[in-house]
């Protein structure tokens, strides 16, 4: 399919009359931070040391929703116990210990040229992420100076984390921005359901294991195998994506 018949594909099921991008809803970890690594590997620990049995593809594949909801979700479904806010809240805390002694997650590559190309093209930067992760989220302001706005929207925000549209919903509203003048970037299937039904044109990234064909499943519009490979092509997509003025 090509990049015109991909938006006319968006078109249509959306409804909408056009395009007209200025503001970019962007996740954080595995598209700002190759962070999940590490994530993956501190909720194993967290979930063993508690007898239940997962594996770290069970973790990708829950990217996006919020800390608490992973936790009450394992629990019931792993050992049969109902999780209380505050247990869910003091589990959490346990489960961000370990990811501190994992060390600092590195930058994604690519990651400050995506920024960049969108900076340049007057097109709004806005952190969209379920992450309660404060390690992480307070790294924003250091690695990336001068490429976010103040607008965010973190798992502290919303009730319900992706795939729910809440999160990316509560990033227009905050910005003042419809579907139509927004892109979401991301790099996980429950991620690009959020942005799919939110009504923005979604784009994914492999940055990790979940290949390219789960990700258009979820409702990614396009894919870009990395970081990288979406900065390069950024400059002529934002063309493409706001010929058409709704």
């Amino acid at each position: 399919m090509t990049l015109q018949q991909t938006i006319a594909e968006y078109l249509k099921y959306t409804g909408q009359k056009g395009l007209d991008i200025s503001a970019a809803l962007i996740d954080c970890d595995g598209v700002l931070y190759d962070s999940m690594k590490y994530h993956t590997q501190a909720w194993v620990k967290l979930m063993k040391k508690n007898g239940i049995k997962c594996t770290r593809d069970e973790f990708y594949e829950l990217e996006g929703m919020t800390g608490s909801e992973i936790i009450k979700m394992k629990f019931k479904t792993g050992a049969g116990k109902n999780i209380t806010d505050d247990e869910a809240r003091a589990l959490y805390g346990v489960k961000t210990r370990y990811f501190r002694e994992l060390g600092e997650a590195p930058v994604m590559p690519g990651a400050v040229r995506v920024l960049e190309a969108l900076k340049e093209a007057g097109v709004d930067r806005i952190l969209v992420t379920g992450s309660q992760q404060d390690t992480i989220l307070e790294r924003i302001e250091k690695d990336f100076t001068g490429l976010f706005g103040e607008i965010k929207v973190t798992g502290h925000d919303v009730r319900k984390g992706k795939p729910n549209p809440e999160p990316y919903l509560k990033g227009m509203a905050k910005a003042d921005k419809k579907p139509h003048q927004c892109i979401v970037i991301e790099n996980a299937p429950l991620g690009c359901q959020a942005g799919h039904a939110a009504g923005c044109f979604t784009i994914g990234v492999t940055t990790g294991p979940i290949p390219e064909k789960d990700l258009l499943k979820a409702g990614a519009d396009l894919v870009y195998k990395n970081m990288d490979e979406l900065a390069a092509a950024l400059p002529a997509l934002l063309v493409a994506l706001s010929i058409v003025k709704a």
